[in-house]
């Protein structure tokens, strides 16, 4: 993977990324801290074995530990000779996120963020719930999480890569944001309240674009995808799902990675890449067969 390009004494730039403590999120945080980057990581799950309710539907409550924690995911990036820092936040809690944010401006050696990645999703009871089971206020939380959550972010961190005429935003999106389920939910398809979700999250990025693209700001939806993360090993295969198919999550890393760091991804900005079509086009993962 081609270097980021780097400041006037080698300063490596800033990466900070939503969902971090396992899957999709810790791929990436580890693909771009090889490519040259130091990282800033968040999630809701601090120290591994931490118990969270991750229930998919309101039929089945589940609370099975997840692999994966931040903690961990700041010592690999730590292994492989980037800095790393964990700020912990709650996508569902608009205090939470506006704190974490001003944690980073407040910190004058992390607060020159050059890429966001809007990673971080809710689960809950309405991502696999049919349209007359899913409660009501299961709507809020999934719209607070992948819409209100990454523009409060956006919003603090924006105007300083602006400043500085530079600067990345990714949302990592699902073709539940624009696609017609193929089944039910938990048949093969999901729930309303997830693809009102991303839905409303899939925006950010053509804004972002139609209005920054000028000033040196670049903007890219990516979507993964089915991918094995440590979540779907215990839980999908519920849901008529076989992880068999499924891309492992570096291979979305490497997708990323290639984004920020050649011309080739740069002309993509204002898409929406299909992750893992591009990660077989270009070669970016060649262990994923």
């Amino acid at each position: 993977m081609a270097q980021p390009d780097q400041e006037a004494g080698g300063k490596r730039p800033i990466a900070f990324i939503t969902g971090a403590s396992r899957g999709i999120g810790k791929a990436i945080a580890l693909s771009l801290a090889q490519g040259g980057y130091d990282v800033i990581v968040s999630a809701r799950t601090v120290k591994n074995g931490e118990v969270r309710d991750h229930s998919l539907s309101i039929h089945k409550a589940d609370s099975r530990p997840l692999p994966g924690s931040l903690e961990e995911t700041v010592a690999e990036i730590e292994a492989l000779g980037a800095r790393a820092l964990a700020v912990p936040l709650d996508l569902t809690d608009r205090a939470s996120v506006g704190a974490a944010a001003q944690r980073i401006l407040d910190l004058p050696e992390w607060r020159e963020v050059d890429l966001i990645v809007h990673n971080g999703r809710h689960i809950g009871p309405g991502l696999m719930d049919v349209f007359m089971d899913t409660p009501v206020d299961a709507y809020g939380k999934f719209f607070e999480a992948h819409c209100i959550a990454p523009i409060v972010l956006t919003r603090m961190l924006l105007p300083g890569m602006v400043e500085r005429g530079r600067g990345t935003v990714i949302t990592v999106t699902s073709n539940a944001a624009y696609d017609t389920p193929p089944a039910p939910a938990g048949k093969g398809g999901w729930g309303l309240a997830y693809a009102i979700g991303k839905g409303s999250g899939h925006q950010l990025v053509g804004t972002i674009h139609a209005e920054y693209k000028d000033k040196g700001i670049r903007a890219f939806n990516v979507q993964p995808g089915f991918v094995g993360t440590e979540r779907n090993h215990i839980s999908v295969q519920e849901y008529g799902h076989e992880l068999k198919n499924a891309a492992p999550p570096a291979a979305i890393g490497a997708v990323v990675g290639w984004l920020v760091s050649s011309s080739e991804g740069a002309a993509l900005a204002g898409t929406t890449i299909e992750a893992q079509d591009l990660c077989r086009e270009k070669e970016l993962y060649p262990a994923w067969g």
